[in-house]
């Protein structure tokens, strides 16, 4: 088909037509192999106007005269978007499909059309959604970031679970990608529904938490745990005077986010060594039978916090100096994860650096577990794993076992760099600070006959 300027023009149904010829179909051997009633394809093919063809009927017809997935989409715009008016229920499949087939082509030149009218920024919110919820979290990432870039309204409903979407999707292991994540959502987490805020606050606490900012975990970690106390007492009055409604819908248990809103806290408080204020929020977690509203999955939250809490408060009183508990500790160690056996093992080799006690037999005792540290890939193991060797690296060298603390100092750059840390460079390398002092002494005592 030649337009007015005299260049081919190609159409979907021209497209179609020329293939349907070369093949030498006709519309019923066509309709027999594509499993597309035969009425249905004079009509989509020959229609006045045109039956429109929907995208599974596209790729039917691609199968068949034997074309790659994908074959005509940048064509089938036209049968979604026609003068301004949008055709949803075909939009959106169609979209979904080029993400599956990987035409970014046809995407790019399709949302600027669907933008010409603001009111479409629903549609792309819908399918961001779909994409999500089906587990496609990396195929919803452009079009979270189609809905920020075009809704002005930065409360809107779209615009602010469009951000809180993107910072779940997003974090990973990079270190400065997840601090960014933090610094472009946090301003928008209390202008969510308190369900997702209560989840937005756990993560912000989290992530935190693994980057060591100790403060803004802290603080995160209090917003958390006032927010779930609010809830609760709603929840409660609403349930004491009988009103209708359905529970709020949270991802965990409420207990859940009330518990880690004091954990985080304390942990935070542990990380500036304000052991003492650290207890007072390890005792707010340890037991929380008494919270109502409990359900299976509820009460077997309340027993990991007892776990957690019985390990923290071990924790705390070995950081203080208590070595009396040690041995009780490190038994207590031996019935938990591996995870929670490296936040021991941390808090153990701490000590043992500021109060100069040995550990080497501990140390021998969990050598299994120590192997198996490599296995964490996600951020607060890999950061747990990091501060490990650091407080290795620190006590081979106070040791003198000075291969051992190279090693270990070897360990922890690889770790920073792995997790893109790299501003930390200069502390890990400072410990080789310790072989230039023990050459020194050694240098001393050779000069002077000790």
């Amino acid at each position: 088909m030649w337009g007015a300027q005299g260049t081919l023009y190609r159409s979907l149904r021209s497209e179609i037509e020329q293939n349907r010829k070369k093949n030498g179909y006709t519309l019923s051997k066509l309709g027999e192999l594509t499993g597309i009633n035969p009425g249905s394809l004079s009509e989509i093919l020959n229609g006045n106007p045109p039956r429109a063809i929907t995208i599974g009927q596209l790729d039917a017809l691609a199968k068949v005269f034997g074309h790659d997935p994908g074959w005509l989409y940048e064509l089938y715009t036209e049968e979604c978007i026609l003068e301004g008016r949008i055709s949803r229920p075909r939009l959106i499949p169609y979209l979904i499909r080029c993400v599956e087939v990987g035409r970014k082509d046809c995407i790019e030149a399709t949302v600027p059309q669907m933008m010409e009218n603001p009111k479409n920024i629903s549609i792309l919110f819908a399918l961001a959604e779909q994409l999500y919820e089906k587990g496609q979290l990396k195929e919803s990432v452009p079009f979270y970031k189609y809905v920020i870039e075009n809704e002005k309204d930065s409360y809107s409903d779209h615009f602010v679970m469009s951000q809180y979407r993107l910072f779940r999707v997003v974090l990973g292991t990079n270190a400065e990608e997840n601090w960014e994540s933090v610094i472009q959502f946090s301003p928008y987490r209390n202008r969510l529904p308190e369900n997702y805020q209560l989840d937005a606050l756990f993560q912000l606490a989290r992530v935190c938490y693994a980057l060591q900012k100790r403060n803004k975990s802290g603080e995160y970690g209090d917003e958390l745990r006032l927010l779930a106390e609010t809830v609760y007492i709603h929840e409660l009055d609403r349930l004491k005077r009988n009103r209708k409604g359905e529970p709020l819908k949270t991802e965990r248990h409420l207990v859940y986010y009330y518990g880690m809103g004091h954990l985080y806290k304390g942990a935070a408080l542990e990380m500036q060594g304000l052991y003492e204020e650290a207890k007072q929020h390890v005792k707010g977690y340890a037991d929380l039978g008494w919270f109502g509203l409990l359900d299976e999955v509820g009460r077997k939250d309340v027993e990991r916090f007892k776990v957690w809490a019985k390990a923290n408060s071990y924790t705390l009183e070995v950081l203080s100096g208590d070595t009396d508990v040690l041995e009780e500790y490190v038994d207590y160690l031996e019935s938990l994860s591996t995870i929670d056996v490296l936040a021991g093992l941390n808090a153990i080799m701490k000590s043992a650096n500021t109060y100069h006690f040995y550990v080497d037999e501990i140390l021998e005792r969990f050598a299994s577990q120590i192997a198996s540290f490599d296995q964490f890939t996600e951020a607060i193991g890999l950061d747990r794993h990091l501060r490990f060797r650091y407080q290795m690296a620190i006590y081979e060298f106070g040791k003198g076992r000075i291969e051992r603390g190279i090693e270990e100092t070897i360990y922890c750059l690889s770790l920073a760099d792995l997790m893109n840390r790299h501003d930390e460079t200069l502390t890990y390398i400072a410990l080789f600070g310790w072989l230039g002092n023990m050459n020194k002494r050694i240098g001393n005592q050779n000069k002077f006959g000790g």
